[in-house]
């Protein structure tokens, strides 16, 4: 579990006591479905025939445009993150990558998750001794991404999550 112990306010949607908007919300989950599908082809490559992870990057889309309701969206990350059970390294973390980019929908502190899984999926697809390099430039790739007007709280809870994040975020 990378969710930390004592959440951020800010990260909790207003209807539950925080004073996360609901715009806020969407692009925090827009941004987590694109560090995920950055990362999907290295899951796509070994179960080419498995649709849950991109059905996940889709329904979280889906979600922000009021397509699909919370729970199918959070059920469909389930479903990605079941892809990767009985799956190791890059494959695995592409497919949790997706699954949290979906429960974004649920609560919005999973946008952390599917950036860290993806960092760890470039870095396990990495060529040998390319590893450091691959994490740097996909943590980079992700930042040059994140919303202006999220931007701020993102890179302030990378900080502060990094050590349950496996310290992906360093830069």
């Amino acid at each position: 579990m990378i969710l930390p112990a004592v959440r951020d306010p800010r990260l909790v949607t207003v209807r539950r006591g925080g004073s996360l908007t609901d715009e806020d919300h969407h692009r925090l989950a827009l941004w987590a479905a694109a560090c995920a599908e950055h990362v999907l082809g290295v899951f796509e490559a070994a179960r080419p025939d498995d649709r849950r992870p991109r059905e996940a990057i889709a329904a979280a889309r889906a979600w922000t445009r009021g397509e699909l309701a919370m729970m199918q969206t959070r059920a469909l990350g389930g479903h990605a993150m079941g892809a990767a059970r009985d799956l190791r390294g890059a494959p695995r973390f592409a497919a949790y990558a997706a699954g949290q980019g979906a429960v974004v929908a649920h609560v919005a502190e999973h946008d952390l998750g599917a950036a860290a899984y993806a960092i760890k999926a470039a870095v396990a697809a990495a060529p040998a001794g390319h590893e450091e390099e691959a994490r740097r430039d996909e943590c980079r790739w992700q930042r040059d991404r994140l919303p202006d007007e999220v931007r701020d709280l993102v890179l302030e809870d990378q900080r502060r999550r990094n050590a349950i994040c496996w310290d992906v975020f360093d830069v």
